[in-house]
């Protein structure tokens, strides 16, 4: 879920009858003021020069025409050659600004000579009937335990009842009026990422007579929708962390922050200290044999056992107590943040190990640019998974949830306590049921690509989505979160290989190349 500060992450109705009956209409007809013209398109949203933007009118609730209307910008990277088709793509998130994803993913140069690559900006978004309610911070735990239902109030407070119509069902709809506003042809190839797989299966089980290829890059577990999708992903966050300070230990030629991954982890616990006026929870990696101080080098084993068994419940002892006692939270470290965002993607790691050779540094001030869309892509986030969660909360993990939140801001664990709990979403009940998934009608069978230790969406349950879609799978080593753009050439030759003949015999991937500097 979420889409992260890195470059790739620009790129996580009215009732359940109404919702499914709306589910199988067409797109209902509004008068728009002029016909959709391309032009330029706003430079906020990193779109590249030859990226072409249109700006067409869609239903603001589809089950109530009557209601009004939004506007909602698409943007196209023409084909370069001759057109083969029309490749329509979603980022992810919930959250992520689509119109410039193409121009920020390394695409394929086959893909950006023969398609034009559209991206359709998502309701909630700005420039997509943009949601103006910046999210409340709760100051105490009473407030927190209406936490979603003062969100909810403040959305309305600027436009009455918009929220509720936020959901990943109209999304799609969406993309069928833009298909059919644009010309964009009788049948389109679909690509979504992360939280866009859900978007464009969604769109295909509404819209299978306009659906050719669908490409399903990194996907979604239905079960695990909202509720129970941080708690999937918290084991693998844990170890992807563990495997970014592994590799940064193996480049210590370069960055000279320790030769073992629990040295590293040191290095950077004391940067994460500096900043915060409290050491992280995060679990230490394991000990090895070059972590043994010298004196103790006749007591190898035992050193190595026994740092191993307390690591953990020592860093969470000593951040505890330390919070306690200052009042301060780990959470205001800059570096906790970007580990956490930079985890799921090797292509940020370098990133991290600079900045902790950088050493402690003050967070730096957004500009209100940036601030309007982080609060925007925050706030839709938020509404859209509450609008459709569809997994029971469990009440029980409320207190541990709420002393996360006051006290510990565990980046590990914590955000899965709070969605777990119920907290996230606490005041506000679910407008629309998420749409069942379904491959059935389908005439080409998807195409699904999934890395083994993706901790965003985890390998075996995202087979659930592959189970209900029917789709063919890429297995691809590593654990990047997220295939297309990655310069792969195994992924990338399939990838067009399917576009054009709706099948590939490619069944496992190596995983990508890092391609930004290591210094």
């Amino acid at each position: 879920m979420s889409a992260v500060i890195l470059r790739r992450a620009r790129v996580a109705v009215i009732a359940p009858v109404l919702a499914v009956v709306a589910g199988v209409l067409a797109p209902v007809a509004i008068a728009q003021a002029a016909p959709a013209t391309w032009g330029p398109c706003p430079a906020l949203h990193g779109a590249s020069k030859d990226t072409l933007c249109a700006t067409i009118r869609v239903p603001k609730d589809y089950a109530r025409p009557s209601a009004g209307s939004i506007d909602v910008l698409v943007s196209k990277l023409p084909a370069r050659g001759e057109r083969r088709g029309v490749l329509i793509g979603n980022p992810g998130g919930p959250g992520g600004d689509a119109i410039g994803m193409f121009s920020l993913l390394t695409t394929p140069a086959a893909l950006r000579d023969s398609y034009d690559l559209v991206a359709v900006q998502p309701r909630g978004l700005i420039d997509a009937g943009e949601l103006r309610c910046a999210p409340p911070s709760p100051s105490d735990a009473a407030s927190y335990l209406a936490a979603g239902g003062a969100l909810r109030a403040a959305c309305d407070r600027t436009a009455p009842g918009y929220a509720r119509t936020i959901t990943t069902a109209n999304t799609a709809r969406d993309i069928e009026s833009a298909r059919t506003q644009l010309g964009l042809g009788d049948r389109v190839d679909l690509l979504g990422i992360s939280y866009g797989t859900t978007l464009m299966s969604t769109y295909a089980t509404l819209y299978p007579q306009h659906t050719d290829r669908l490409i399903l890059d990194s996907a979604v577990d239905p079960r695990l929708e909202w509720n129970a999708l941080l708690t999937a992903q918290t084991p693998g966050y844990q170890r992807r962390i563990t495997d970014l300070f592994t590799w940064i230990a193996d480049h210590d030629d370069i960055y000279r922050l320790g030769s073992t991954p629990l040295a590293v982890y040191r290095s950077w616990s004391r940067v994460v200290t500096a900043e915060a006026g409290v050491p992280p929870s995060v679990s230490p990696p394991p000990a090895r044999v070059g972590d043994v101080p010298p004196g103790l080098r006749s007591q190898v084993q035992a050193y190595i056992t026994g740092q191993n068994l307390t690591g953990p419940a020592r860093a969470q002892a000593e951040n505890f107590l330390a919070s306690l006692v200052t009042g301060k939270r780990q959470s205001s470290s800059a570096l906790v943040g970007l580990t956490r965002a930079a985890a799921p993607d090797r292509n940020a790691w370098p990133l991290v190990a600079q900045r902790i050779v950088a050493g402690p540094q003050r967070a730096r001030a957004m500009s209100a640019e940036s601030q309007r869309e982080q609060l925007n892509s925050v706030a839709m986030q938020n509404t859209i998974l509450c609008n459709e969660n569809a997994v029971p909360a469990n009440p029980l993990l409320a207190p541990a949830s709420l002393l996360d939140t006051f006290l510990i801001t565990d980046p590990v664990g914590g955000p899965a306590l709070l969605f777990a709990s119920g907290l996230f979403c606490s005041g506000v009940a679910p407008s629309a049921r998420p749409v069942a998934i379904t491959g059935t009608g389908l005439r080409v069978r998807p195409l699904q690509l999934q890395a083994l230790g993706d901790p965003q969406t985890p390998y075996r349950p995202s087979l659930e989505h592959r189970a209900r879609m029917g789709a063919q799978l890429i297995t691809v080593g590593g654990g990047d979160h997220g295939q297309f753009g990655r310069s792969n050439p195994v992924v990338d030759a399939a990838i067009v290989e399917y576009l054009r003949t709706g099948w590939t015999s490619v069944t496992t991937a190596p995983q990508a190349p890092i391609t930004t500097s290591l210094r």
